[in-house]
């Protein structure tokens, strides 16, 4: 099928024509304005605020700062950290890449849904019924090969999630319906779900511990293969390289495909869009069917990965669906942006930890706080983020000439 490119500026094959720009089209056509200085002062300032907070509970923000920058390993990247430092900071870095690889799809979920002109909300809910899938697929079927064990958990829980998200997409392209609402309503559906089936006496709650909440373990044959660090110790497994590809994928379906393309014509301007031939209805249910596909991904790497089972107040707990938003907004909704964004909110996760804070620097509790306060604020930055893109563009366009006026004719009147 031809696609007839909607009107734009010349350079830019789908950007609408002046007078047509959406809501979408302008926070795009601003944020790309931006370049990368306005999402690195978007962090620093969230980090400037996160240290105000610190300040006012009594504690050093340069020390916290630090601690947690210590606590997530990215120190073993420089040549001069040696000796059991090293072996620490390895531990370390392997627990923080392991957050991070679900944290890359689940931000991909979200950042392809806004390229098309959506607001993929339901990230939990897509994450939470691939989750579902994987356990039960991968507490099953002891006997078979590893490969294939692992194939077939992860392709059930991707299709999972498309399911799950393409409902919100079908909705929006035969009813009008707003994804906003319908993904969030999704979201608790999943919930409840999961909820009632692993309860006590639900219909996937472990056989062997009938007074707790849980599924049953993941067999051997369904987890994921380690490649660096200890096996028994969480090591580093596959996942981050699956995470890698997709959104190396990612990057392709966008930037040359044709359901890329269409993708973002409809996101610039869906009236326009159609007009070029482009069929809006079923690009909205493959949008979201794409980015459910992503966030269920995600869920089946965690649980093979490094959960290996699943509770009921696990995905009560769970908010990764949201901290997927800011990975999106703040990665500009590209490949590499979100997957260096990932990194960013993987490694506060973990830096924030428990087990890798001392308490006499700042109290772990707190410290987990403060990570949330970082991701919200990063999400209120966005604003001045936009302003601040906004700024930059003026700045480079330079101020606009006054107007010189006409001279007036020898021997006129007043």
């Amino acid at each position: 099928m031809s696609v007839t490119p909607p009107a734009g500026a010349p350079g830019d094959p789908i950007a609408p024509a002046p007078g047509t720009t959406t809501t979408v089209s302008r926070l795009t056509g601003t944020l790309r304005a931006g370049g990368l200085i306005a999402p690195v002062i978007t962090v620093l300032v969230a980090f400037l605020a996160g240290g105000i907070v610190v300040l006012a509970t009594g504690h050093n923000p340069i020390d916290t700062y630090k601690a947690i920058f210590d606590g997530t390993g990215l120190q073993w990247l420089f040549p001069w950290t040696t000796g059991a430092d090293r072996d620490t900071a390895a531990i370390n870095l392997q627990q923080t890449l392991i957050l991070t690889a679900p944290l890359i799809l689940v931000g991909l979920a979200v950042a392809y849904a806004f390229r098309a002109g959506l607001f993929n909300i339901g990230g939990q809910g897509q994450y939470a019924v691939g989750a579902i899938v994987a356990v039960w697929v991968g507490s099953s079927f002891s006997g078979m090969p590893h490969a294939l064990h692992i194939a077939l958990t992860m392709v059930l829980s991707t299709a999972a999630g498309a399911v799950w998200a393409g409902i919100a997409g079908l909705l929006r392209a035969a009813t009008g319906a707003n994804e906003v609402i319908t993904t969030i309503m999704l979201n608790y559906i999943a919930l409840w779900l999961g909820v009632y089936l692993f309860q006590l006496g639900g219909p996937l709650q472990n056989h062997a511990q009938k007074e707790v909440p849980i599924s049953n373990d993941v067999v051997a044959s369904a987890k994921l293969p380690v490649f660096w660090g200890d096996p028994e110790l969480q090591g580093l497994h596959i996942g981050i390289f699956i995470a890698l590809v997709a959104a190396f994928l990612f990057w392709v379906l966008l930037n040359r495909s044709t359901k890329g393309y269409e993708a973002r014509a409809v996101g610039f301007n869906p009236e326009a869009a159609r007009y070029s031939g482009i069929r809006v209805g079923r690009t909205y249910v493959l949008v979201m069917g794409t980015c459910g596909a992503l966030a269920g991904m995600a869920g089946s790497m965690d649980m093979l990965g490094w959960q290996f089972h699943l509770a009921t107040n696990d995905l009560q707990a769970s908010t990764i669906g949201f901290t997927g938003i800011a990975v999106a907004l703040l990665g500009r909704n590209t490949a590499i942006g979100t997957c260096l964004a990932a990194l960013l909110f993987g490694a506060l996760i973990q830096g924030t930890s428990v087990r890798n804070l001392d308490p006499a620097v700042f109290e772990p509790e707190l410290a987990q706080n403060l990570t949330t306060i970082i991701q919200g604020l990063v999400v209120l930055f966005v604003s001045a983020d936009l302003l601040i893109a906004f700024l930059l563009a003026r700045m480079r366009r330079g101020p606009k000439a006054m107007p010189v006026p006409a001279p007036r004719p020898a021997g006129g009147g007043s």
